[in-house]
């Protein structure tokens, strides 16, 4: 598929930009929307939620558990085609144009096409949300920290954006639905095939470390039902008795401006870190940001236990931060740090954990009823020892698939990144694309199990979009 530029450039009005096609309009972004401040008179629309990573979708749809207020009389609303601005999240693409009629919060911005034939939804959700606007967003936002950065609506309307001809905006989305049609299908393959070989690795896992590595040991009952049988020569006992719970915690004096590796829900897998932990200052940190982790702790989530999410730290680590939603487990002197950390991601302990938890939709487990859990293990550290370099050595072969499945996904996600801004700011000129035309239900289907697939989008407390 070949790419050309235009035939004919101009400057832009934004530097970040540097050139669009000659024929662009470029206007303040006053000329094409009007702020509007609608509210609610009964609460009772749907409730949409704003994210930089979806945009805006309905609330019902995502795993929030923040707080939620008694009544939604006088929220905003929107409807579609509505462009929606978090005001206070700006500064990381946190907006979206609305699909959907619908109220949202009283802090965002909702601005509204003055000429429904100026932009096409898709077009403009898609320029909105790329890094040069988002870099447009924090020159504009004021307030004397990041956390505190707000995008005012004098300062968003004045903001100059393109607007093409209508007929390119339709080859532009054309092209870019199809396009996205390919990555998504390449990202969902690419998550089956990581799926695959990780229950390929917890099955070795499994065997290991409930039953040892010698197919001859003799077994014994262990007195716990749902642990059955273990080798005579292992010990049952209370995870309490193998691991310190730990409560070490920033202070609430700690300085605004430290700055560590957050451990949200949304970053940790089972036994595997399912995105790089996000580098936060301590001020600009939500509130649950406050459990400290050091070498050798195994960490295991104790809200929305279903996720299984648990990672134990094997490198030597400063400034890491889990979110109160973990328990910090760290090992008492009769347990090797690494077979804890396997240990508790069995599938016999954490299913345990879960049939414990307390609540239907976000259920969760105390650390004192997690701490009684029993667990089974060999008193001996060579034995544990051994356990752990039969596993390295089994599953050798599917943790590099995992690794290259990983990167081929991040690399996938970068170049679609680049590609969208060149196509929307008119880089690229893909008015002779032929493309193939992508069903509005395929596409759209494939996007909500995206979005389904990656927990990143909210965390253990709810949509960061409406933390205030």
């Amino acid at each position: 598929m070949k790419q050309a530029p235009y035939p004919e450039y101009k400057n832009a009005g934004v530097s970040w930009i540097g050139s669009v096609p000659a024929h662009w309009p470029e206007k303040r972004a006053k000329y094409y929307f009007k702020e509007i401040d609608e509210r609610s008179q009964t609460g009772e629309e749907e409730m949409l939620s704003v994210s930089h990573i979806t945009g805006v979708t309905p609330r019902s749809q995502k795993n929030v558990t923040m707080f939620k207020a008694e009544t939604n009389v006088g929220q905003k609303l929107c409807q579609p085609g509505d462009l929606v601005i978090n005001t206070m999240w700006a500064w990381m693409s946190a907006l979206g144009v609305s699909n959907h009629d619908g109220i949202v919060s009283p802090a965002y911005g909702v601005y509204r096409p003055r000429n429904r034939r100026d932009y096409d939804d898709y077009y403009l959700d898609h320029l909105l949300r790329i890094e040069g606007y988002r870099s447009e967003y924090i020159c504009r936002s004021t307030g004397i920290r990041s956390s505190r950065l707000r995008l005012y609506p004098d300062k968003f309307l004045s903001m100059r954006v393109v607007c093409p001809p209508q007929d390119e905006q339709q080859a532009i989305v054309r092209f870019l639905k199809a396009q996205n049609r390919l990555f998504l299908k390449f990202i969902r393959n690419k998550r089956r095939l990581i799926d695959l070989l990780k229950e390929q690795k917890q099955n070795v896992i499994n065997k290991a470390v409930t039953r040892g590595i010698d197919p001859n040991v003799k077994l014994k009952p262990s007195g716990v039902e749902w642990i059955g049988d273990i080798p005579e020569h292992w010990t049952v006992a209370p995870l309490k008795h193998l691991a310190i719970i730990n409560a070490r915690v920033l202070s609430e004096s700690t300085d605004e401006n430290y700055t560590f590796k957050y451990f949200d829900i949304g970053s940790v897998g089972t036994g595997d870190l399912t995105r790089e932990p996000e580098k936060i200052r301590f001020g600009q940190a939500p509130s649950r940001a406050r459990r400290i982790i050091k070498k050798g702790d195994t960490i295991i989530s104790t809200v929305r236990t279903y996720l299984k999410a648990v990672y134990h730290v094997v490198d030597e680590v400063d400034d890491w931060i889990a979110s109160t939603g973990f328990a910090v487990l760290t090992p008492r002197k009769e347990m090797h740090a690494p077979f804890l950390g396997l240990l508790i991601q069995s599938d016999s302990f954490i299913n345990r954990v879960i049939r414990e938890s307390v609540g239907v939709a976000y259920p969760a487990i105390a650390e004192t009823e997690l701490g009684a859990l029993h667990l089974s293990y060999p008193g001996s550290f060579e034995e544990q020892k051994a356990i752990l370099e039969h596993i390295a050595e089994t599953s050798k072969s599917i943790d590099r698939a995992i690794t290259r499945a990983h990167r081929e996904i991040e690399l996938m996600r970068e170049y679609r990144t680049r590609l969208i801004s060149d196509v929307v700011t008119g880089q690229v000129d893909v008015r002779g694309i032929a493309v193939p035309e992508v069903a509005e239900e395929e596409l759209l289907a494939l996007e909500e199990e995206a979005v389904a697939d990656a927990d990143d989008v909210i965390d253990d407390e709810g949509d960061m979009g409406d933390a205030d």
